[in-house]
């Protein structure tokens, strides 16, 4: 494969119905360089909608518990069938039988969450007169679930080389098979990892995203009116962002091309003549000071003091082996001489809290241990730090300025990002107030952003 080549991924909505699969077909079709893609499941038409593969999902639910489940089986099978006899595909009603006649007798989950991504794969592939190929044969897991990549890239480059340069070829996203011939399937929304997985595989020159909005934004739409696109983003800063709860692309989309330096293209499929994001290795940020601000509600604090801690070298790695006997992870630890804290989110945390505090007292014995609920974290990440004097004295000027306590704060030693923790009642006005003294609309002065 020594043409240049563009791994093209459409995400649930770009495939929704007919007439977004036929607004993929121009996409493709606009550039010939666009011969490898991958698909996810029919997402929602409508804000009321269901997606395919929570219907999947919902029908194994019901399977599980012996109840009837035949109404999301028939709503998956109407939609289908709508599609195709709407882009003229002859084949769905055969692929639909051979669905149920194997849901029969295979109770699997993952197999059959994967259903959405194998029909609409099929469907779009017929439909582009496309092959097909089964990411079932190409992407490989291990006997417990987990991904191998170097097996994985290796497979899927032998399949893909057999493509013929004349035609396209349609992979579904979201799942591959175990060593056991499983079908097992990533987490939601992992048809983002499946296209890295492709992108890397044919060795493309960049991977595109496909998907409902025009690339990234410099902070949740929902929270801050109209804010900026972000044009241009390292793997980094979109991971950091990623994992503070910006989630236009699944986290761990970026490592199979990130590792050999392949740029991520996210583009709206309604808009693709809109210029998105593009993700890269490294950036010029000279000009910029953050790139983007995210966060998450739902997390506590639990706060550890002993006098002489820093004495015992065991001493955190007891309350640790705690939280590790109790299946809670950790998000963060800051600390003082005397003190450190662990911060968790309290989904996890679950209705451990009393038993995890008494066994942290047990075990370590400290002077005072409190935890502080109904915390909310936001990350204010960028590159650009790293050339700014004063970027954290910035956000805690904003947030003081509207009267916000920050109960914690976490900045690197390379002030690639700063972290902060604020009452979970007051994170939508800290967000908007860092995101205006960043952008410019509150006189930002020489820290304004231009992404």
């Amino acid at each position: 494969m020594n043409e240049p080549l563009i791994v093209a991924k459409f995400g649930g909505t770009s495939v929704a119905d007919s007439r977004m699969v036929m607004n993929v077909s121009r996409i493709i079709a606009s550039d010939p360089r666009r011969r490898f893609i991958v698909v996810s499941a029919p997402g929602k038409r409508t804000a009321a909608d269901e997606k395919v593969t929570d219907l999947l999902y919902s029908h194994h639910a019901q399977r599980k518990m012996g109840v009837d489940a035949s109404t999301q089986l028939v709503t998956i099978k109407h939609r289908f069938l709508e599609m195709a006899q709407e882009l003229k595909v002859d084949c769905m009603p055969r692929w639909l039988d051979e669905m149920e006649a194997q849901l029969a007798t295979n109770h699997d989950r993952d197999w059959i969450a994967s259903r959405g991504e194998y029909l609409s794969a099929r469907l779009i592939a017929a439909y582009l007169d496309a092959e097909f190929v089964d990411a079932a044969d190409i992407i490989r897991f291990d006997a417990a679930g987990q991904l191998l990549p170097e097996e994985t890239y290796d497979s899927a480059s032998a399949r893909l080389a057999l493509v013929p340069e004349s035609r396209l070829a349609v992979i579904p996203g979201f799942y591959g098979a175990d060593v056991n011939g499983r079908v097992r399937c990533f987490s939601r929304g992992g048809s983002d990892i499946s296209g890295s997985i492709v992108t890397r595989a044919v060795n493309a020159i960049v991977y595109e995203n496909w998907t409902d909005v025009s690339g990234m934004l410099m902070a949740d739409p929902r929270v801050v009116s109209d804010p900026r696109p972000i044009v241009e983003m390292t793997y980094r800063e979109q991971r950091e962002l990623s994992y503070m709860g910006a989630t236009v692309l699944h986290e761990e989309a970026v490592f199979p091309v990130r590792e050999v330096g392949i740029p991520i293209h996210i583009r709206n499929s309604n808009e693709p003549d809109a210029p998105g994001t593009r993700i890269v290795t490294e950036r010029d940020s000279t000009h910029t000071s953050i790139t983007g601000i995210a966060g998450r509600k739902g997390f506590s604090v639990i706060s550890i003091e002993k006098a002489m801690m820093n004495r015992d070298a065991s001493y955190g790695l007891k309350v640790l082996r705690v939280l590790e006997e109790y299946g809670v992870p950790y998000e963060h630890s800051p600390a003082a001489i005397d003190t450190f804290g662990l911060i968790v989110t309290q989904e996890q945390l679950g209705g451990q809290e009393d038993t995890l505090i008494s066994e942290i007292t047990r075990v370590a014995k400290p002077d005072r241990i409190d935890v502080r609920r109904d915390i909310a974290l936001i990350g204010v990440v960028g590159q650009g730090m790293s050339r700014r004097v004063g970027v954290a004295a910035a956000i805690f000027t904003a947030l003081t300025e509207i009267n916000v306590n920050i109960c914690l704060a976490n900045q690197w030693t390379s002030e690639f990002n700063v972290i902060i923790g604020v009452a979970a009642d007051d994170y939508e006005k800290s967000v908007r107030a860092i995101y205006d003294r960043f952008s410019g609309e509150s006189g930002g002065g020489d820290l304004d952003v231009r992404s």
